[in-house]
This record gives C-alpha cells, sequence and structure tokens, in this order.
C-alpha cells in the first residue's frame, strides 16, 4: 500500500510541473518565479554490503524518498571494515558539510565513487543530482591514459639505464679506437717491465698487443680470411718438437704488397689432438697477453695432409738459442725474468688485467726452448700442445686422465712422483712454477754481473744425459732433492742474490711453499727501483761457442 501510494504521489508532483506556470502569455508577470522539485534519492540508514570497492554495484536500499528541499541532491557512502562493509544513501543539501567534508560533484547524473577522509576516517563519497541516481554506484577505474602514465614512470629509471649503459659503450668504443691510432703512430719505447707496462686502460684498449717493432706484420694482425689458404710461402725450418715443425714464412695478401714474415707451425695428420689443443687455447681472446706468442689463425691444409699454426715471428729465436749466444747484463736478466714471470702469471691468472673473468691455463711444459726472445729482449711464452685449461667443469677424473705430461728435466717433484693434488687447481699451477725456477736459473747463469761465466748448460748439467728419463730425474730430484747450483759468486751482486732467493722458493719441494708467478713478478717489479745502483754492465755481450749448434733443444 505504502509503494502504491508513493507512485501516486511522484505521479502528481511531476505533473503539477509540467502544468504550473504562473507568467502569463505575455511573460511579463512580476510575480513569476520558476518552481523547482525535490529530488527523489534512495534513502537508508547503514546497511551491510558486498560492495568490493571496485567497478560497479547496487546499493540494495529499498526506500526512494522526496528531499526536503529543492536544493538536496543524492548521496551515497560506502565504508571498510575488517568486519564487512557498509553503505548508506540519503539527501543532503551540499552548502552544509557532510561527516565533516563539504560533497562535490553535485550536478553529475552518475554516482561517481571518491575516497575522503573524515574526522571518522577514510570513506568513499559520491553525489549525484538524478531520480534515485545514488542506488548505483560507480568504483572509478584508472582510464587508459592513466594506466599508460603509470606504465611509463614505471618505466622510466630502465629507459634512463638502458640510455646510459648504451652511451657508455659508445664513448668506450670511441676510445678504444682513439688508443688504437695512437698506438698506430707512436711506437712504444724500450720495455721496462711491468713497471713500464701501459696501465690497465690502455691495456684494455689495445688487448695487450705484441710489440709493433717485431718482424712480425702489422696487417698479418688483422688476418680475417675465409675457408681458402692464406698465400704462405714457407722459408725456412727454425725449430722442430715432439709433434710439430716451426718454419719461418712469407705471407703475402696481394701480389701488390710487401710479404710479412710469420711463423709456421706445422702438425702432421696424426697429431690432430695435439693442434687442437693448442689452437683451442690460442683462440681465447682472454689469453692475448704481450708475454705470449701471438696467434693469427689456425689452417687445415688438406691438400698437404697437415693442421698449420701461423703465429707472429720473432727472429731472435728461442730463449734456449739466445742464452748459448749472449752474455747478459743485469738489466738484460732482470727483463727477461721480469716478462717470463709476468707471462706465466697472466696464464694463471683467473681474469684478464681489467678485471674481466678468465679460464685460468697451465702450461706443463715450461722450459727455456718453448720461450720465444722478442726484440725488444723480453720472453713471450709458446707451444701449447700440452697447455691445459682449468675450467671448473673439469672433474677429478678429468684432470687425473690429463696425464704426466711435460720434458723430463723440467718436471716438479709431484709431477715425477704422480701424486699432484687433483682437489685444488693450484697444484697445476705450482708445477709450471718450479718449471720456471730452471728457466730463470738458466737466465742467471749467463748473466756476467755474477762474476766468470761458465758456458751455458741446461738445469742439472751433466749430472743426467742429454735427453734425461723419468726415473732419472726421480733419482736426482726425489731421492737426492737435487737442484741446480747456486753458487756462492752469484750472492755477491744484490740484485741477482734477491732473484736466487726467489728461485729457491720456488723450486720448494713442497708444492704449497712454492711462490705465485704473480708473486715472482711483482718482486721483479720491486728490484727496478734500485736498477741504477744494481746495473753492473750496459749492454749484453756476443759470446758463441765454438761447438755450440745453431739450434739445440736438449729435451725436443
Amino acid at each position: 500500500m505504502e509503494r502504491y501510494q508513493l507512485s501516486v504521489l511522484c505521479w502528481w508532483t511531476f505533473l503539477i510541473s509540467t502544468v504550473v506556470d504562473w507568467r502569463g502569455v505575455d511573460g511579463n508577470n512580476p510575480f513569476y518565479r520558476p518552481y523547482r522539485i525535490p529530488q527523489l534519492c534512495k534513502f537508508c540508514d547503514v546497511l551491510e554490503s558486498n560492495c568490493n570497492g571496485k567497478d560497479t554495484c547496487e546499493s540494495n536500499c529499498s526506500i526512494t524518498s522526496i528531499c526536503e528541499s529543492p536544493d538536496e541532491i543524492c548521496v551515497a557512502i560506502w565504508r571498510q571494515s575488517d568486519d564487512n562493509n557498509t553503505i548508506e544513501t540519503l539527501c543532503h543539501n551540499p552548502t552544509v558539510p557532510l561527516y565533516g567534508i563539504m560533497v562535490e560533484n553535485n550536478n553529475n547524473t552518475k554516482c561517481e565513487m571518491k575516497k575522503r577522509i573524515s574526522n571518522s576516517g577514510p570513506f568513499h563519497i559520491c553525489s549525484c543530482n538524478e531520480v534515485e541516481c545514488n542506488d548505483m554506484l560507480l568504483f572509478k577505474l584508472p582510464t587508459n591514459n592513466q594506466v599508460v602514465l603509470v606504465i611509463l614512470v614505471s618505466l622510466l629509471p630502465l629507459l634512463v639505464l638502458a640510455v646510459l649503459v648504451i652511451a657508455s659503450f659508445y664513448w668506450y668504443r670511441l676510445y678504444r679506437r682513439r688508443k688504437l691510432d695512437e698506438w698506430e703512430t707512436k711506437k712504444p719505447s724500450k720495455h721496462k717491465g711491468p713497471k713500464g707496462a701501459l696501465d690497465c686502460s690502455d691495456a684494455c684498449a689495445i688487448m695487450m698487443d705484441d710489440d709493433r717493432s717485431d718482424s712480425s706484420s702489422t696487417h698479418a694482425n688483422n688476418i680475417n680470411h675465409n675457408m681458402d689458404p692464406l698465400p704462405i710461402e714457407l722459408d725456412l725450418q727454425v725449430g722442430k718438437g715432439r709433434f710439430a715443425e716451426v718454419y719461418k714464412a712469407k705471407l703475402r695478401q696481394s701480389p701488390s704488397e710487401q710479404f710479412e714474415t710469420v711463423a709456421v707451425k706445422i702438425f702432421p695428420y696424426e697429431e690432430y689432438a695435439s693442434w687442437k689443443n693448442e689452437k683451442d687455447i690460442f683462440q681465447d681472446i682472454d689469453l692475448k697477453h704481450e708475454n705470449i706468442l701471438h696467434f693469427l689463425t689456425a689452417e687445415e691444409r688438406k691438400v698437404e695432409k697437415q693442421y698449420w699454426l701461423i703465429t707472429a715471428f720473432h727472429p731472435r729465436g728461442n730463449l734456449q738459442e739466445y742464452l748459448m749466444r749472449h752474455l747478459l747484463s743485469w738489466e738484460d736478466l732482470r727483463l727477461l725474468g721480469s716478462s717470463l714471470a709476468s707471462g706465466v702469471a697472466h696464464l694463471h691468472s683467473d681474469h684478464t688485467p681489467c678485471g674481466r673473468p678468465k679460464v685460468p691455463i697451465v702450461h706443463r711444459d715450461l722450459k727455456s726452448s718453448n720461450i720465444l726472445v722478442k726484440n725488444d729482449l723480453t720472453c713471450c711464452l709458446c707451444d701449447f700442445g700440452l697447455g691445459l685449461r682449468l675450467d671448473n667443469s673439469l672433474s677429478v677424473d678429468e684432470l687425473a686422465n690429463s696425464g704426466q705430461v711435460g720434458t723430463a728435466r723440467y718436471m716438479a717433484p709431484e709431477v715425477l712422483e704422480s701424486r699432484i693434488n687433483l682437489e685444488n687447481i693450484e697444484s697445476f699451477k705450482q708445477t709450471d712454477v718450479y718449471s720456471m725456477a730452471l728457466v730463470l736459473w738458466e737466465i742467471t747463469s749467463r748473466c756476467n754481473a755474477i762474476g766468470e761465466v761458465k758456458d751455458y748448460e741446461p738445469p742439472f748439467g751433466s749430472k743426467v744425459r742429454e735427453h734425461p728419463c723419468v726415473e732419472s730425474m726421480k733419482d736426482n730430484v726425489l731421492r737426492d732433492r737435487g737442484r741446480p747450483e747456486i753458487p756462492s759468486s752469484w750472492m755477491k751482486h744484490q740484485g741477482v742474490a734477491a732473484v736466487c732467493a726467489t728461485i729457491n722458493e720456488c723450486w720448494d719441494h713442497d708444492p704449497e711453499a712454492r711462490l705465485t708467478a704473480q708473486c715472482v713478478a711483482e718482486r721483479f717489479n720491486e728490484m727496478d727501483d734500485d736498477l741504477d745502483k744494481l746495473s753492473t754492465c750496459s749492454s749484453s755481450e756476443e759470446k758463441i761457442p765454438e761447438d755450440c749448434a745453431v739450434s739445440v733443444s736438449d729435451d725436443k
């Protein structure tokens, strides 16, 4: 009955609004004023609601009321609590505060919820000016533009970081190119060991390239050929090892160009494994260093049934040959020893001079005939046929299967005895350090700063035969704990004495007591400070033994 009466009242009100007009026909009635009908709104006290504050929901209020004043509008209030959510609908005069706040958006046709905060806490409120418009509540969602704005703001830090990375990379390329140009136009001065080396930023820029003053070419360093063999003309054989022969050769990129001198190491087909192992080690870009032989390329020569390794050529030959023909000054000794230690240290290191991660490598056949002498009288390591990459993925079984390798004369005690600690990859580096100590002894034995210099002899000299076997070396190194003799006269020179102390620590019988190659390099570096007062001779003296052959390699 109440609903029927309310409907009749609503229709009666509507009719009155359409018929009543006090203006008269001419519209000049001075008593005229328009008549506004009060609003019809949902009007319920606080009710429980299943609205979740998202999308659209209904008030579920069953009562419709005529507002008391024509100026009142429809209002709905939604509150959220831990226990339940509630909705309140009512008529309200917007000129009067409601719960301590002023109601906005009085002319809306829809009830769009907005979050407000009052003295009693936060709530959502909407207002509108249409019949029962506060029955349907609209919880406003972000527009597409707002969503895009949020995404852009979220991605802004990443975009800025990307721009910085790209800019840094571009700057680095320009910097590297500039350093390369500078290096091309200015040849380095005589090598001064680690103290005179380029700083790390320069080393990164030029990748520690070989001394450009050597006979190896400049454009050969940039070889980038296809599957066709390079136009190489073999000249003369300059070395022979257990796996391969080494030739001096001419590389001519085109008939009109002057040839470039390179070295070619030739492996027969049956020595594929040794060729591949050395090639794989050389092709590691992180191996590149001024004291390691500069690698150009590798080829399979199917017609000749050979495998080739093409590298820089150094006319002074290997260290053993050089020591046979020359006496050394103290400065020569320091240069050779410092560069040798620097090359081995880089080989063993797990990072490049610039800090980039690198796989450590052990040579496992270090000896004077596997070390070349460059034009600036520094060493560079070569012959990596027995080298081993100490990759973390290698298992103990794989390390054990790598075998007892090397040259017997230069083998460390633990190698001779086959008792390397396979659980610790540092053990392999320690065997290289022992071999390096023997080479340092060879270099020191030819320095005229020690007084009278004898003819060149390899380590252990006449105590063993020319090509000693493992059993013979066991007797000398393991049973007798023998080492090459260091005469007391060597101790008279302060610098040589420091080198001898280093040698003694490097060939210690206990592998863990030996110095690291990096430590040896640093010691030579410190010797540079006292070079002037330690130097007793100014230059090398030529001395060729009467019965010395051109190429002697006691173990090859």
